[in-house]
């Protein structure tokens, strides 16, 4: 099995992972890890952890024990293109239109994967908003309940699968990706506000998983972009990096190419066009819903010299 100490894209229950904050960073530190990123879905990452009855800082705990944590930020963008996600790490959590970002977004999604529920019903494949994905069952068998705001399209997809419209959640999200009736467009930031929003906050913009954007783009006007065109706009936009190592057989990738062959490429292509290449794993801790093929920690990302020759990017200035 192939390990690197650094993996910069790593998942909690801050958005829809399955270890909170602090199992990530004891999980991480169990399996030697020198480096990891925590990379929330549309919302900023854990300052501080609550352990007893102490409240500490996430990175200097995580220091403590050896790990550094760096913490960061998955945007969803582009409302009309799956999978556009922009990595923000090491931004000014404080920022007022940070801040006002992270409460659009949550609106946003509450009030698009509620009409997904109801679309899935009126389509034969009843889920309970409330029921199905506000109420859920934590680990110790306890009855939770997420607020709007908390539910990601993924916890949606794990219904599904639980009620056996498809055998895993990662085959519901082809369900709904590929019924034009079941995708339902919530209003995303642009990945070029993204990226201002990410400079403008002190950080760095990084490209996740560039091959899960669609070899050809096409917007509802009929304009299309090939994947190369849509980088190359990212780029001239000030993207940093791109995420060249990554687990894309894990995913809902429907390309020909191996994990190898895609990360050759783009170190190949746009190695004089970015400043710097990341690597992530996309850890979700989905063994824990049952997910036979789940990513696990530390299966992509960077060696740590490979880290230090670019660890300056993501060092506060």
């Amino acid at each position: 099995m192939i390990r690197y100490e650094c993996d910069f894209h790593c998942h909690t229950t801050r958005s829809d992972g399955n270890d909170s904050p602090l199992e990530l960073i004891e999980n991480a530190i169990k399996l030697g890890m020198k480096v990891i990123g925590i990379t929330d879905h549309d919302i900023e990452p854990p300052t501080y952890l609550e352990i007893g009855n102490e409240k500490v800082e996430t990175v200097a705990y995580a220091r403590s024990r050896n790990l550094e944590v760096i913490l960061g930020y998955e945007f969803s963008c582009d409302t009309y293109v799956d999978d556009v996600h922009i990595l923000g790490y090491n931004l000014d959590w404080q920022n007022d239109d940070l801040k006002e970002e992270v409460r659009r977004a949550k609106k946003s999604k509450s009030e698009a994967y509620e009409e997904l529920c109801y679309v899935l019903t009126k389509k034969g494949m009843p889920i309970d908003y409330e029921n199905d994905v506000l109420k859920y069952v934590d680990e110790a068998g306890n009855v939770r309940y997420r607020s709007p705001e908390e539910v990601e399209r993924k916890h949606i997809f794990e219904a599904m699968a639980k009620k056996g419209y498809a055998p895993t959640w990662q085959q519901a999200k082809l369900i709904v990706r590929d019924d034009p009736e079941l995708n339902i467009r919530r209003k995303k930031i642009s990945p070029f506000d993204a990226i201002e929003l990410i400079k403008s906050c002190g950080g760095v913009a990084v490209l996740a998983h560039p091959f899960l954007i669609d070899e050809v783009v096409t917007y509802p006007n009929g304009t299309t972009l090939t994947r190369k065109e849509y980088i190359e706009r990212l780029i001239e936009h000030g993207l940093d990096g791109i995420e060249a190592r990554y687990i894309y057989n894990k995913t809902s990738y429907k390309g020909k190419y191996s994990n190898n062959e895609i990360e050759n490429f783009l170190k190949e292509e746009y190695k004089e066009k970015v400043k710097f290449f990341t690597g992530g794993s996309d850890y979700h801790a989905d063994h824990k819903k049952g997910v036979q093929n789940a990513r696990y920690i530390g299966e992509a990302g960077l060696t740590y010299s490979e880290y230090e020759q670019i660890k300056s990017y993501f060092c506060k200035k």
